[in-house]
């Protein structure tokens, strides 16, 4: 192991408890997604003061520091998400949520705080690096607007040659980390789907078009598309979140609205599905006498990690953690995360780090809200990302 390494190592593990605290500030203090002022704000104060040149940005909360070696080396970049959601926390720790009805249930809090420690341990080196590194801290992960699009539209992948992230993973005990070669999370869409027919006396159906017997028939057929017109070994999930119709147990209803998502790992699957629905949808309001609107918005990509930066990463992670702590995940999960469209312009990995503790009181999944992260799974957080941050840099 290099001295530089080694010391990079040590200047984490000084830092821990510091994190750990920022993490609990955090914690009780969420903001939900592209209202996160004042997190960007604490995050300012804490890199302006270690000396890393930050930049904020006028349409969004975002974040960027930065050290820098020469300006004419290239970047390599590690992101953290620091949006909350709107659940109301129902953990029992002495640092749960100060805001009514929102929570980090997502680990968010985590996130950040672990690449705020990184950067202050780079930024405490007395050993000059061998390029230089970007800590992007994004807004607005949680949303279908996603906030990776906005920050790289305000260019923080420019100049980069590698991006790398982790994500909190109550699946794997804490010291443990997951990873995966090639596609890792699904691309995530929305879709809202409006049937109109016309009213009547409930008891003189044939007087009208019952927009809820429409649904019905649509409802089934959509499901039918996954199983009988998608080739099984690409996974895609189709499924409705909200329904709402009817007005009176005697009128037949008119107007039946549908929202719900849509889940692939393969891109061109993704591009064949609104049209699979969209043809089913007709057919079956046609024959109904029935119309319908249908509106899809594509939202979040696939997060396709590069082979080489997950070797790259594995690679620091076995040397840290041990080689049995280091878990190939193999098949890829139907969750979406917006870190998909930086690996669309850039090579990079995307992560999970264990955070169930033995007492399994942080074993709760996600966006639940009990949801809690092991404070003792920062360290390795930290030290997984600073060492794969440091032999990237020596790559560039």
């Amino acid at each position: 192991m290099s001295t530089l390494k080694k010391e990079l190592l040590s200047e984490i593990t000084s830092l821990n408890t510091t994190v750990i605290e920022l993490r609990h500030h955090l914690h009780e203090h969420p903001e939900l997604s592209n209202q996160e002022e004042k997190t960007t704000a604490l995050l300012q104060g804490i890199l302006s003061d270690a000396g890393l040149k930050v930049t904020t940005y006028q349409n969004h909360y975002g974040l960027v520091a930065e050290l820098i070696v020469d300006p004419a080396k290239p970047f390599i970049a590690l992101r953290a998400d620091i949006d909350a959601l709107p659940i109301h926390e129902q953990t029992l720790i002495n640092y749960s949520s100060e805001t009514k009805g929102i929570m980090h249930a997502c680990g968010h809090d985590a996130h950040t705080a672990i690449v705020l420690g990184v950067a202050l341990a780079f930024s405490k080196l007395q050993q000059p690096l061998p390029a230089n590194l970007r800590f992007i801290f994004q807004p607005a992960e949680e949303v279908l607007d996603a906030g990776a699009q906005e920050m790289i539209e305000d260019g923080v992948l420019e100049n980069v040659k590698a991006i790398f992230a982790l994500h909190a993973y109550p699946y794997l005990p804490t010291g443990q980390i997951g990873y995966k070669y090639g596609v890792m999370l699904a691309s995530a869409d929305m879709f809202e789907i409006r049937i109109k027919g016309k009213s009547a006396h409930g008891a003189r159906p044939h007087e009208g078009v019952d927009a809820i017997l429409v649904t019905s028939m649509v409802v089934n057929s959509l499901n039918h598309i996954v199983s009988r017109q998608i080739d099984p070994l690409h996974p895609a999930v189709i499924s409705l979140g909200t329904i709402e119709g009817g007005k009176a147990a005697n009128v037949l209803c008119d107007h039946v609205t549908l929202k719900g998502t849509v889940r692939t790992v393969n891109h061109e699957i993704r591009k064949k599905i609104p049209e699979m629905m969209e043809l089913t949808i007709d057919g079956i309001c046609k024959s109904m006498h029935a119309s319908f609107e249908f509106e899809y918005n594509f939202g979040t990509p696939e997060v396709l990690n590069d082979n080489a930066m997950v070797d790259l990463i594995v690679s620091e992670a076995q040397e840290l953690l041990g080689s049995e702590n280091c878990i190939d995940l193999q098949d890829p999960v139907m969750g979406g995360e917006d870190f998909g469209f930086y690996l669309e312009k850039i090579p990079g990995a995307f992560i999970r780090l264990g955070t169930c503790s033995d007492e399994k009181e942080s074993c709760y999944s996600q966006h639940n809200s009990r949801f809690n992260v092991d404070d003792n799974a920062l360290e390795y957080g930290m030290k997984v990302l600073a060492a794969t941050a440091l032999k990237a840099l020596e790559n560039v």
